[in-house]
Formats: C-alpha cells, structure tokens, sequence
C-alpha cells in the first residue's frame, strides 16, 4: 500500500462506460453500497498499471476488452471521516488520492465477471447514467466522483 506523506493512500478510479454513455457502478460484497471500481497502487506500480490490474481484480475484464479514452489530468483526494480512520494500523491513511480513468467496454458485457478474484469487491452490477453515482456513493466520495465526472465528460461526449 503506497501512502504519501500526508497520509493518503495512492489509488485509481476506474469510470466504465458502455452503450448511451452509461457508466458501470458496482455493489460492495454483502453491502448496499455501490461505488466505480478502484484500487491501491502497490509499489513500482504506474497509476495506468493498477487501473488494468484492477479492472482485471475486480470486473474480470482485459485491456483489449476496453479503451481507454483518458484519465484525470491531476490525482483527485478525499478525506475519510474520523470514524473510518483506522489508527491501530501501522499507517494511518486519512484519506484517498486517485486518478481517474475513463474507459468504454468495447467487448461484450457478458465478459465482465465479479468473481475472478480470491476476494471479489462487488456481487452486483449495473449501467446507470452517467451523474447518477454521485447522488448513489457513499457521501464521503460524493465530491471527489462529481470532480472526476465532470473532467471526463467532455472527453466521453467528444464527437
């Protein structure tokens, strides 16, 4: 887990969009939570790296199974609030910085699968339209979502 000096831990979003400009949310295991994917950069990892691993982890899908039409032109961060600050780990991470990705499955949806790894993120998944995760994250993440939705857009909508 690579975690800068402030304390916030380096991730990757990863927004995937699909057919009308649909985005994929995904529901956490055992939750009623939905949210994009995204993970951790580990060590020696580019933030470009992590969001192919990812995308791998967590929705089963291969590079030539997307495009990659852009990403955040800056990392985006969000805090957490207090209560979910774990202080008994050997760093505390107080926040997320990420970088966003915007990609269009270019391969059938029937290849994303959920279960490809030992520990699977989500047990669900739907399109929705594009602003709708922001009013469905948890609120904590609102802000950083409407941040890098509203970057990436003029990139989606681009003729």
């Amino acid at each position: 887990m690579l975690v800068d000096e402030e304390g916030f831990r380096l991730n990757v979003g990863i927004i995937l969009a699909h057919g009308n400009n649909m985005v994929l949310l995904g529901r956490r295991l055992g939750q009623d939570a939905w949210q994009f994917p995204q993970g951790g950069v580990d060590e020696g990892e580019t933030p470009e790296q992590t969001m192919y691993r990812e995308l791998m982890e967590e929705l089963g899908l291969e590079p030539t199974d997307v495009e990659l039409l852009g990403c955040t032109q800056s990392w985006l961060t969000y805090r957490l609030p207090e209560q979910y600050i774990r202080k008994s780990a050997q760093v505390t991470v107080i926040g997320q910085k990420q970088k966003w990705f915007l990609l269009r499955l270019i391969a059938s949806e029937q290849k994303i699968r959920l279960d490809v790894s030992r520990s699977p993120e989500f047990d669900s998944w739907r399109w929705v339209d594009y602003w709708r995760p922001v009013e469905e994250v948890i609120y904590f993440k609102r802000q950083v979502y409407q941040d890098a939705l509203k970057e990436l857009e003029p990139i989606l909508l681009k003729p």
